[in-house]
C-alpha cells in the first residue's frame, strides 16, 4: 500500500520559535521586560509629578510674575497694573541712590573671602589627627546653627555704646567712646564681621567633608616621601577640594549680594548699611513700589547668574583625579 499523502499536503512541522513549539520542547516563555508594560513605563514620571508641580508653583511661576511686575507700576495692593515698559529699569540705573547700595556688597564680599580662608585653614588643620578636634569642630560649626534673628539681636547689644565690645576694650585701656554702628564705614565693617562669625562654619563643614573624602593612602604615600604639611595641602588637598572651593566662591558672591537679615535687624539699613535686598523690601512694602522692587529683584537675579556663569567658565568643574 502506497502512501498517497504528498509532501506538500503534510502539515508543516511546528517552528521552534512559536509558543506551541516552546511548550512541546519544555522551554520557558520569554520574559517580558518591565518596559513592555505601559503602566510601568510611566511609573517614574508619576513619582516626578509632585516635585515638578511644587517646583513650577513655588519657583517658576513667582519668577515669571516678578518679571511681569517689573514692567508695570503696580503698587502691590490695587488690581490696576499699568504697563510702563523699561521705566523701572531706567530708574534703577539712573538714580544713584538706588544703585549705590551695590557698593555695600563689597564689604560682605571681602568678609566672604576672609571666612573662606579661615574655614579652609581650620578644615585642613582639623582633618589631621589632633587632640580635641571634634570639640573644635563643634565650636566652629555652632554659630551657623543659630537663628539669624537671634544673632542680630546678640550683636546689636555687642556693638552698642557701652556694650560688650566697649567693656572688653576698656579692660585693655582702649577708649570706649566709638559708635560702632554710628558711621557707614565702621557699621558695615562690624556687620561684615558678624557674617564672618556666622558663616565660617558652613564653609568649614564643606571643606572638611571634601578633605576627608580624599583617600588616606595619598597622605601615607606623601608622608613616606617626606612631604611636609604645606606640600600635602598644595599637591593633595587643594586639587582634591577644587569643586567644593568653586561652590564656596559661588555661594560667597551670591550671598554677599543678597545680604538681608543681619543688617536689617541691627541697623534697619540706616547709616549707609542698606543692602540691595533691604532696599528692595522697603520699595515693595514701605513705599508701595512693587514694580520697581520687582525690577531690582530681576537685576539681582541676572547679576548672580552672570557671575556664576563667569566663575564656571574661569574655573570649570573638571573631574579631579589624584591617583
Amino acid at each position: 500500500m502506497t502512501d498517497t499523502t504528498s509532501p506538500s499536503s503534510a502539515s508543516p512541522a511546528p517552528s521552534r520559535y512559536t509558543p506551541a513549539a516552546r511548550r512541546l520542547r519544555g522551554a520557558a516563555p520569554p520574559t517580558r521586560s518591565w518596559r513592555d508594560r505601559p503602566l510601568r513605563r510611566i511609573t517614574p514620571w508619576l513619582f516626578l509629578l509632585a516635585p515638578i508641580a511644587l517646583l513650577i508653583t513655588f519657583t517658576y511661576v513667582p519668577v515669571g510674575n516678578m518679571i511681569y511686575y517689573s514692567f508695570t507700576d503696580w503698587d502691590g495692593v490695587s488690581p490696576d497694573r499699568n504697563f510702563t515698559g523699561m521705566e523701572n529699569y531706567t530708574q534703577l540705573f539712573t538714580r544713584p541712590e538706588l544703585f549705590r547700595v551695590f557698593f555695600v556688597s563689597f564689604y560682605y564680599l571681602a568678609a566672604s573671602a576672609v571666612q573662606i580662608v579661615i574655614a579652609l585653614y581650620f578644615a585642613t588643620v582639623l582633618s589631621f589627627d589632633l587632640r580635641f578636634r571634634n570639640f573644635f569642630k563643634g565650636i566652629l560649626f555652632f554659630p551657623y546653627l543659630i537663628n539669624g534673628v537671634a544673632i542680630g539681636f546678640v550683636f546689636l547689644y555687642f556693638f552698642q555704646d557701652g556694650g560688650t565690645l566697649d567693656s572688653l576694650l576698656s579692660w585693655f585701656g582702649v577708649g570706649a567712646d566709638h559708635a560702632w554702628l554710628g558711621d557707614p564705614e565702621s557699621a558695615n565693617t562690624s556687620l561684615a564681621g558678624v557674617s564672618v562669625w556666622r558663616f565660617t562654619g558652613l564653609n568649614f563643614v564643606l571643606f572638611l567633608g571634601a578633605i576627608q573624602s580624599i583617600p588616606g593612602e595619598l597622605y601615607e604615600a606623601a608622608q613616606l616621601d617626606g612631604a611636609s604639611r604645606w606640600q600635602q595641602f598644595r599637591h593633595i588637598i587643594a586639587p582634591g577640594i577644587r569643586p567644593v572651593l568653586s561652590l564656596s566662591v559661588i555661594l560667597a558672591i551670591s550671598g554677599s549680594l543678597a545680604v538681608f537679615e543681619i543688617p536689617y535687624i541691627m541697623t534697619g539699613g540706616a547709616t549707609g548699611t542698606s543692602t540691595f535686598v533691604i532696599q528692595t523690601v522697603k520699595l515693595a512694602f514701605q513705599f508701595n513700589k512693587t514694580g520697581l522692587a520687582s525690577a531690582c529683584a530681576v537685576v539681582l537675579l541676572l547679576i548672580i547668574l552672570v557671575v556664576t556663569w563667569i566663575q564656571r567658565r574661569l574655573v570649570p568643574d573638571d573631574k579631579v583625579d589624584l591617583v
